[in-house]
């Protein structure tokens, strides 16, 4: 099959043929329609080596995904071949920039048919991190106030949306550019970060950009009150990295479909070209 590649973080991408993944146990072969890239990943270890640490260059960047099943491996339950399903995948295995991707079945969910693949590619991770760090984590309840950074970004974006919904006053930040997309999406006030203390007291912080920003976001932390962070550990803070939630993305995906959540899709987002797509 053919898929994007990567060697190393200085030589860029590449199109390659790869082999065919193999389904494990409990996994599922997806034929890719759409797939998700962070820019981050070239910096996390698990893109270069597998669990054990060996190297497994060239590696095929990409963690979401949406397509359709192809083939169910050994053991695999609650999903069927054509189905249409989206979900993020394992860190240290290949990913979705590929015309195939092997996935635990655990990470996928059903998509819906009135859900275009572009648009739940861009859910997965970014939908599951903007309610873990919020709900999961910064235990966020009706009528408390939450400053959400990145607030026009993948994951900002959706957690001003969710936190809207949820009850809170929503104080989001970002570049002076982002102004009109942040509060079109529901927040209450928005401060350009450099302002950020601003804010005042709040309950929870939702932080995606770390460095000095994570630092100054704790003074403005009410005692009793939560900083979330994906960016990096932080005294005082709670640092996670996202866990696949088939029940939380079924219920996304809902959102989605009612039209009570708007994914922001970006330049990030692929859609497989005709040409790279096997015949049916």
């Amino acid at each position: 099959m053919r898929a994007i590649t990567v060697r190393d973080r200085e030589s860029g991408f590449a199109l390659s043929e790869m082999p065919y993944p193999h389904a494990a146990e409990n996994d599922v072969i997806v034929r890719v329609h759409a797939a998700g890239f962070t820019p981050g990943e070239l910096d996390w270890p698990a893109t270069w080596t597998d669990r054990a640490g060996r190297d497994r260059t060239p590696s095929i960047p990409g963690h979401d995904v949406s397509g359709v099943v192809a083939e169910l491996g050994p053991g695999t339950t609650g999903l069927t071949v054509g189905q249409r399903v989206f979900g993020p995948t394992d860190w240290a295995r290949n990913g979705t920039l590929a015309e195939y991707v092997a996935v635990e079945a655990r990470n996928l969910a059903p998509l819906p048919a009135d859900i275009d693949h572009t648009v739940a590619a861009a859910l997965p991770i970014s939908g599951l991190t903007a309610w873990q760090g919020l709900f999961d984590h910064g235990r966020l309840r009706c009528g408390q106030t939450v400053l959400i950074h990145g607030a026009a970004g993948s994951v900002g974006s959706l957690a001003v949306q969710l936190a809207r919904e949820a009850g809170a006053h929503v104080i989001a930040t970002g570049r002076p550019a982002h102004r009109e997309v942040a509060l079109g999406l529901g927040a209450h006030t928005f401060l350009e970060t450099a302002d950020l203390e601003e804010a005042g007291p709040v309950d929870v912080v939702f932080d995606v950009l770390g460095g000095d920003i994570l630092a100054r976001s704790a003074t403005v932390v009410r005692p009793g009150g939560t900083l979330v962070t994906i960016a990096q550990p932080y005294p005082g803070a709670v640092f996670f990295i996202v866990e696949p939630d088939r029940l939380r993305l079924i219920d996304l995906a809902e959102r989605v479909r009612t039209g009570r959540l708007r994914p922001r899709t970006s330049k990030n987002i692929y859609h497989v070209p005709r040409d790279l797509t096997p015949s049916e």
